[in-house]
């Protein structure tokens, strides 16, 4: 039996830190001398589902690591919720007869507008 449905992947603190790899890297933009010297940006790697992550907004290696594993638990989270099947249906009787309805005043509207030949 093999079902369609989507691997479950833990989101919990522990299980991503086993499951992810983590790179550090130099972070540019502002934050002067002691962002673009040491390597504060973080990415995250979750080796399961092949999503990546990376944070390199605050100046603080330790903050953006943080920011990362909540960015990974979000997008894992949204990955994984189940879309409930959309069915395809017909407009009730009421809501075609609005339709045609504002149709039937357009049209009456446009056909005031319209220039009327001269009589002479």
């Amino acid at each position: 039996m093999t079902t369609d449905a989507p691997l479950r992947h833990p989101t919990d603190r522990e299980s991503l830190e086993r499951d992810s790899t983590m790179t550090f890297f130099t972070a540019g933009g502002p934050g002067g001398q002691h962002r673009n010297k040491v390597a504060t940006g973080v990415r995250l790697t979750h080796e399961p589902s092949g999503v990546v992550v990376t944070a390199t907004e605050r100046r603080s290696q330790s903050a953006n690591r943080e920011m990362a594993f909540d960015r990974l638990a979000a997008r894992l989270e949204a990955a994984q919720r189940v879309v409930a099947p959309r069915y395809a249906t017909r407009p009730g009787r009421a809501a075609v007869a609005r339709r045609r309805s504002e149709k039937e005043r357009t049209a009456a509207r446009k056909r005031e507008r319209r220039q009327r030949p001269s009589q002479e």
